[in-house]
């Protein structure tokens, strides 16, 4: 018997190819990456918007029983729910959030595999941490594969949704 264990309802098979060709960025063609900039920006913007309202929503029920005293803890409310919103998105069936998913996007590691909850939740954290320092944003210009520097860390890239 080997020592790895499968774990029940989770498959090791990779993620989708990309018109049958690997997510590996050196190998998909251009195709793929076309219009992605753009994309990002547009379902960066809607995900801000879908976190931002639910974070309200959540500020504002627990405001009012508490007498505005949990509206101390709003601000650490965003980073946390966009942290499991994006990991649990990002790694479930559909390969991205909900503004990717808008956007015709999806995101998958650069060896073809789908992403973990664990490496989409540290995309999420570096990605904000990226807009402390927003001219690394300025590698994507430079990058063949469109990939930001927070990408590059976490191993990933991100594509058109082949239809």
């Amino acid at each position: 018997m080997s020592g790895i264990q499968q774990i029940p309802g989770v498959s090791p098979t990779p993620a989708p190819l990309y018109n049958g060709v690997s997510r590996n960025s050196g190998s998909l063609p251009a195709a793929a990456f076309s219009g992605v900039r753009t994309r990002r920006l547009i379902g960066v913007a809607i995900d801000f918007a879908i976190v931002g309202t639910i974070v309200l929503a959540f500020g504002i029920i627990f405001a009012l029983p508490t007498l505005g005293m949990s509206l101390f803890i709003l601000p650490t409310l965003f980073p946390i729910f966009a942290f499991f919103y994006n990991g649990l998105l990002v790694s479930g069936r559909t390969m991205g959030t909900w503004g990717m998913w808008l956007m015709d996007l999806e995101m998958g590691m650069t060896d073809g595999t789908r992403v973990s909850f664990v490496t989409a939740g540290v995309h999420a954290v570096l990605f904000y941490v990226s807009w402390m320092f927003p001219p690394v944003f300025l590698v994507s210009l430079l990058s063949d594969d469109k990939r930001c520097l927070h990408d590059m860390f976490a191993d990933v890239v991100i594509t058109r949704r082949t239809l």
